[in-house]
C-alpha cells in the first residue's frame, strides 16, 4: 500500500472476500476516518479490501509521510489511534448485528451509518450491492427495503435510496447503530 486515504465526500466499505467469492462488509468509513490503518498500525498489508460504495472525494497521503508523522506522536497519532478504536467498535458491532438482528434492522443500521457520512439524503446503491455488504440474500434486502418504504422511512427506486424519515429508521434500528454512533462521537467528537 503506497497511500492512505481520508474520504471527504465518499463512503468506503471494508469488505472481506471468502475463497468462494462471497463477501461481507466489516465496516465503513467516510468523512470520519481513514482507509489504510495497516500503514500506521504496523501491518503494511490488510486481508480485506476497500471498495468505494458512494463516489466522492478523498485526500490521499503517501504512506511514508503518514508513517513519519505518526512516529512523532502528538495529535495526529492520537487522532488516528482514536479513529482505529472507533473502527474496531464498528467492526465488532457489525459482527454482533449480523448474527443477532433481522435484515431490516441491519439495513437500517447500514443506511444510518452511511447517511451519517454523507451530505445528502440520497444513496445510489442496488439491492444486490447492499446484499453483498450485509452478507445476506438480495431477496431479504428487497423485503426489508419494502417494509421501510411502506412505513415512509425511505423511498427506493431503481438503485436510488432516499432517506425520508430518519426518526422512523432510528426507532426501527437495533442498538448496534447507537453503540457505534455514540462511541464514534465520544472518541472523535
Amino acid at each position: 500500500m503506497d497511500y492512505v486515504y481520508f474520504p471527504t465526500t465518499a463512503i468506503v466499505s471494508l469488505l472481506y472476500t471468502m475463497e468462494n467469492g462471497s463477501s461481507a462488509e466489516m465496516g465503513l468509513t467516510g468523512n470520519d476516518g481513514v482507509v489504510g490503518i495497516a500503514l500506521f498500525m504496523g501491518g503494511g498489508t490488510m486481508p480485506n479490501r476497500a471498495v468505494v460504495q458512494s463516489a466522492g472525494g478523498a485526500v490521499k497521503m503517501k504512506a511514508r509521510v503518514l508513517q513519519d508523522e505518526f512516529a512523532k506522536g502528538g495529535k495526529f497519532q492520537y487522532l488516528l489511534l482514536r479513529y482505529t478504536q472507533a473502527l474496531i467498535t464498528q467492526i465488532s458491532q457489525t459482527a454482533v448485528c449480523n448474527r443477532l438482528h433481522s435484515v431490516e434492522q441491519q439495513l437500517c443500521r447500514w443506511l444510518l451509518l452511511s447517511h451519517d457520512r454523507l451530505n445528502s439524503d440520497e444513496l445510489i446503491m442496488t439491492q444486490e450491492l447492499i446484499a453483498g455488504m450485509l452478507g445476506v440474500r438480495r431477496e431479504g434486502v428487497t423485503v426489508a427495503a419494502g417494509r421501510l418504504q411502506d412505513v415512509g422511512a425511505i423511498s427506493y427506486v431503481r438503485g436510488h435510496i432516499k432517506i425520508l424519515d430518519r426518526q422512523t429508521m432510528e426507532e426501527t434500528v437495533c442498538e448496534c447503530y447507537r453503540v457505534v454512533k455514540e462511541e464514534t462521537e465520544r472518541l472523535l467528537g
